[in-house]
Parts: C-alpha cells; sequence; structure tokens
C-alpha cells in the first residue's frame, strides 16, 4: 500500500503518530516561512505543513514545484493544528512533512476542481474524469451506491431473488424506438438492447421464480428531453400469486425502507389516488401534492364536486372566451392577491409561451377590504364575482387565476401553471418528501394519427376484472391493473398486473392491431410459454437515476450517473456515438448512403 491512511481519517487521537498519505494536491499556500499543502484523495482533506528552517530543504523545492491535481505521496508526523478548521473532519490536525514523493506530474485542469466550480455542464463533462473527482459529484455517487445496496438487502429479505436477463434480445414495435446491433453471424438480422426487461421477467414466473428482481441498464432510443438519458437503469421486480394490493404494499415497504436507512426520514402511509381524479383535481396523473391549489371548475362539468348539477358561474354573461370554451377551470393562489400588474402580465406571457400553448389568462382578485376586481370586471358584475370567491373557498388576499379552452389542453395547461406558481410561491421545497400512488389509468389511448387503439402501459397489462366485458363494448372506458409511484410530482415507478392468460392476451393484441401472424412471429414465445402453466402475477419497476436524484434534492439525473451523454444523447468525453470503419460495415453486411 502507497499509503496508512486516507485523507479524511486522521483525528487529534492521532497526533505523533508518523503516517503516509497519497493523493491529489488541492491547492498550496506558500507564506515564504510556511508552506501548506491541501491533500485530496475521496476521503477528504488533510493539510500538510512545511517549515522554513525545520523541513529538509530539498523537500521544499519539491513542494515549490507542485501543481494544482499532482499526485503525491506524503509521509510526516501528525501534530495539532494551531488555527483549527471545524469546516473540515481532519481541521484538528495537521501532517509535518517528513517525505514527499511525487508520483505523476498533472497538467492544469480546464475548470477548477472545487465544490463550486467554474467549469460549464459541456466542460466538465468532456472531461468527467475529473468532475468525478469533486465532492459535490462524488458524493452523488455515493448515495446512488447506498440505494443500491439497500435496495437488495431489502428485496433479500422479502426472498426476492436477484436474476440478470438477457442484453440482447428481440425488437418490438411497441414502445419506444429500439437501439438495434446488427449480428455478423446472421447477415441482415438484428437484435435490440432492452427497452426493460418485462418479458423475460414474465418468463421467469412461468419458471417458478415466484419473486424476482434486477437492478438492471435499459435503453430507449427516443427523442431526448432536458433530463433523458438513452441508457438508463432500474429496479425491475416481478411476483407471482398476488394482487395489485400485495404489490403496492410490498414497494410501498421498499420506499419506506430506502428513505430510512439513505434518508433518515420516517414515511407516513402513502396516499392512493385514481388517475380520473389526479386529471380532475391537478391535470396531471404525477401531481405534487407537496401543495393544495386543486383545480376549481366554473363551467358546468363533470369536473364540479357534484358531478356538472351546480350552476355555471361564467357562461352566458357576454364575455365570448368563455361562451365558447369546453371547460374553464383556475386556481386560487393564496395571499397573491397583491401581485402588479406587472407581475400578472409576466404570467400571462409565460402560460402564452409555445411550451404552455394558453391564448390568455383571466385573473380576479379578492382584496384584503372584501371587494373583488377581475381582468373581466366589463362583463362580470361583482355579485358574479362573488360566487367565484365561494366555488374557490377564496378568503381575502387571494388571487384567482382562470385558463379555457379545450377541455383536456386546458387541464394540462393549468397544470403547468399550478407547478409555476407552487415555485414562484415557495411550495416545492425538494426537501420536503410527498409520496403518491396513481392508480386504474386508462387501458388504452386512441392515437388519432395511426387511428387505431394503443396500450396507455405496455400490451401485457391486465384490464381491471370488473372491466373485462367493456373489451367488447367500450375500449376507452377500460381501466387497467396498474398503478405508478408519484415523489413530489416526479413518476419514480410503474408497474401492472399482468395478463397470465393466452385468450386475454391474444384479445389484447386483435386490439392493438396485431394480425395473429404478427403476435405469432413478435411474442409467440410468451404464448407458448402461458400454455404451459402460467401463474398469476404483477410487477412493477422504479426509475433508479431518478429515484437517485430525488433522495440528492436534484433536479437533474445526470450527476447520479458515473458517464451521462448529454441533451442529444452524445458522450462527449468518448465523442460517441461514432463513425466505425468500413471493413466493420463490410463484415456486418451494412451499405450506407452517405
Amino acid at each position: 500500500m502507497l499509503r496508512t491512511h486516507t485523507c479524511g481519517e486522521l483525528r487529534i487521537s492521532d497526533v505523533n503518530k508518523e503516517v503516509t498519505l497519497s493523493g491529489w494536491v488541492q491547492r498550496t499556500r506558500d507564506k515564504g516561512g510556511m508552506i501548506w499543502i491541501d491533500l485530496r484523495d475521496r476521503y477528504g482533506i488533510t493539510q500538510l505543513m512545511l517549515e522554513e528552517g525545520k523541513t529538509a530543504s530539498e523537500i521544499i523545492t519539491q513542494v515549490r514545484n507542485l501543481g494544482r491535481e499532482f499526485v503525491i505521496q506524503a509521509t510526516g508526523i501528525v501534530t495539532e493544528r494551531f488555527a483549527k478548521n471545524d469546516k473540515m473532519a481532519t481541521g484538528d490536525i495537521e501532517i509535518k512533512l517528513t517525505a514527499l514523493t511525487v508520483l505523476n506530474s498533472a497538467k492544469l485542469p480546464p475548470f477548477q476542481i472545487e465544490d463550486k466550480t467554474d467549469g460549464g455542464d459541456e466542460l466538465r463533462m468532456k472531461y468527467r474524469y475529473l468532475d468525478l473527482r469533486r465532492n459535490s459529484v462524488r458524493k452523488n455517487l455515493e448515495l446512488r451506491h447506498k440505494v443500491a445496496q439497500q435496495t437488495r438487502l431489502y428485496m433479500d429479505a422479502q426472498n426476492f431473488i436477484e436474476v440478470e436477463t438477457p442484453v440482447l434480445i428481440k425488437s418490438t414495435p411497441e414502445g419506444a424506438r429500439d437501439f438495434v446491433v446488427p449480428s455478423r453471424m446472421n447477415p441482415g438480422e438484428f437484435y435490440a438492447l432492452p427497452q426493460s426487461p418485462q418479458t423475460f421477467k414474465q418468463l421467469l414466473m412461468v419458471s417458478g421464480f415466484d419473486r424476482y428482481f434486477q437492478i438492471v441498464k435499459c435503453f430507449r432510443d427516443e427523442d431526448l428531453r432536458a433530463d433523458r438519458q438513452p441508457e438508463f437503469t432500474q429496479i425491475d421486480c416481478e411476483m407471482s400469486f398476488v394482487t395489485q394490493e400485495d404489490v403496492l404494499q410490498m414497494f410501498e415497504g421498499l420506499i419506506r425502507h430506502l428513505f430510512k436507512t439513505v434518508k433518515n426520514l420516517e414515511l407516513p402511509e402513502v396516499p392512493r389516488m385514481t388517475y380520473a381524479d389526479a386529471m380532475k383535481k391537478y391535470g396531471s396523473d404525477k401531481p405534487d401534492i407537496r401543495f393544495g391549489m386543486e383545480f376549481c371548475p366554473l363551467t358546468a362539468s363533470a369536473d364540479r364536486p357534484n358531478g356538472g348539477n351546480e350552476p355555471d358561474l361564467v357562461r352566458g354573461k357576454g364575455f365570448p372566451v368563455f361562451d365558447a370554451a369546453e371547460l374553464v377551470v383556475g386556481i386560487c393562489a393564496k395571499g397573491c392577491a397583491e401581485y402588479t400588474r406587472k407581475q400578472i402580465d409576466e404570467l400571462t406571457e409565460w402560460v402564452k409561451r409555445p411550451q404552455i400553448g394558453a391564448k390568455g389568462l383571466v385573473y380576479a382578485r379578492y382584496n384584503a377590504d372584501g371587494t373583488v376586481k377581475s381582468s373581466v370586471d366589463k362583463f362580470y358584475a361583482e355579485e358574479d364575482l362573488k360566487k367565484w370567491v365561494e366555488a374557490f373557498g377564496a378568503e381575502p388576499g387571494d388571487l384567482m387565476l382562470i385558463l379555457s379552452g379545450e377541455a383536456n389542453k386546458v387541464r394540462k395547461q393549468l397544470s403547468e401553471l399550478r407547478l409555476e406558481m407552487g415555485n414562484r410561491m415557495g411550495l416545492r421545497n425538494p426537501d420536503d418528501y410527498k409520496v403518491l400512488w396513481v392508480l386504474d389509468f386508462p387501458l388504452l389511448e386512441y392515437g388519432e394519427e395511426d387511428q387505431r387503439w394503443f396500450a396507455m402501459h405496455h400490451p401485457f397489462t391486465s384490464p381491471k376484472p370488473e372491466d373485462i366485458p367493456l373489451l367488447e363494448t367500450d375500449l376507452g372506458a377500460v381501466r387497467a391493473n396498474a398503478y405508478d409511484m408519484v415523489i413530489n410530482g416526479t413518476e419514480v415507478g410503474g408497474g401492472s398486473v399482468r395478463i397470465f392468460q393466452r385468450p386475454l392476451q391474444m384479445q389484447m393484441f386483435e386490439i392493438l392491431g396485431f394480425t395473429p401472424e404478427e403476435a405469432k412471429a413478435q411474442f409467440g414465445f410468451l404464448m407458448e410459454a402461458f400454455e404451459y402453466g402460467a401463474p398469476p402475477h404483477a410487477g412493477i419497476a422504479f426509475g433508479f437515476d431518478r429515484l437517485c436524484s430525488l433522495f440528492g434534492g436534484a433536479d437533474s439525473i445526470r450527476d447520479f450517473i458515473a458517464f451521462p451523454k448529454n441533451n442529444s444523447g452524445r458522450d462527449v468525453m468518448i465523442d460517441s456515438p461514432s463513425r466505425i470503419d468500413q471493413k466493420q460495415l463490410d463484415e456486418l453486411k451494412i451499405v450506407t448512403k452517405m
């Protein structure tokens, strides 16, 4: 070993010991008669000290030639520091140097390797191996390690077995695009990288492995958004002889275990909400329930508390925007009635951005003196506005923000506005965790462009047993036996009870537009397996990267992945993807058009 201790290990109890440390030079401070070096490794920083006249001159010469990030080995005596640093774990001691070896020199780094660096995202990703030396990034990966470790401990205690499934599999047309891999031994044929181990974990249930899990890499060749990665990690799980309730209890237990062991937080019982209620109250299937601000419809609609039997509060008053709208709905921002006109105009422009797509914003202030003033006073008398106040449950000092238009679009627009107001009002504290189960999703959604039905989750999701007859009469009303876990408005996990009987699975393939031949070609192996005694089974998968970023209180998953891709799906450090040699293309029988 080139060291006796790490740079985060030594304490006041080690005074007078001779020690050897190895690491990177964080910085040097040369005050003429005294020189200090901060030596860093993965475990922390220890201060080294030299004194003119007491330290050998050749060591002082060596030290004065050191640059940042030089790799050195330092031997010396642990002494008590005169000026202690209570911000460092090793701040009570320093090492009086007696020997120094330069193990490797280093070029000046392109950015400061400090917690608060001067490197931008692209520069840090290009030199990711340097970025990983920073405390903040390293701690994120340590957190990731702990989440993985505690996941395995919990799953093992619940009799789950970790099984690796293949990475080179068969391409399927459903879902996102596959990454494909050409087969040299089978020209013109391709493997696909798995979007999930879905069919394999179902086959494991047929095999009798009644409790399976895997922390597994998955791949999707989809258009990248700001916080998506083409390769990502899942905690993938499946169970046999269980109901939906069994799955919810088991994996609520996992999340509670992770919060306790990783964050030292005791989670209360996780509430549940149907998809229909989530859309009605929040306009989102992954609502952030850290704050209220539930939707309040002002038109007579099924979204109203009594199913649309209340009187319409906005139509028929001569305001054409509301008269023509399918839905008029708003939120109540507590204590925001004093927003200036400039702030209101800014919010109006915010909802009119292309990303949101609203035509405009109507507001009404419930003033502290009890009066109500709105941006549409021309059309609504104060007694009309007082009815709005009652519907919103507003109090003096509150601001009502209202959108209108086609129902589904307006709900999505208002959902974005609600989250923006939550940000502006400081209601979305990353250290305040609210977990939620969302249940009873639609089984199918209709694609207008393709004029056919698509699976909301995947083709293997079972309908609610009571909704199976609707497969013959009303596909849009069929609910899935499916569930998502949402933390702070982010979906972190999703799963379903699976179809395990061949006739129902074949019916589902037919609904999704598969011919019998296509179904056999794509999933014949699974259908045949079902004929050999498939048990009832269900499962779930958690986004491991996303879960780690939530535990770390961060918005981005990138700093919780050792070597992530950028927003264009490129690894700028190794310059990938890249072209390959023509000889390789020839071996694969691939012809490219340049």
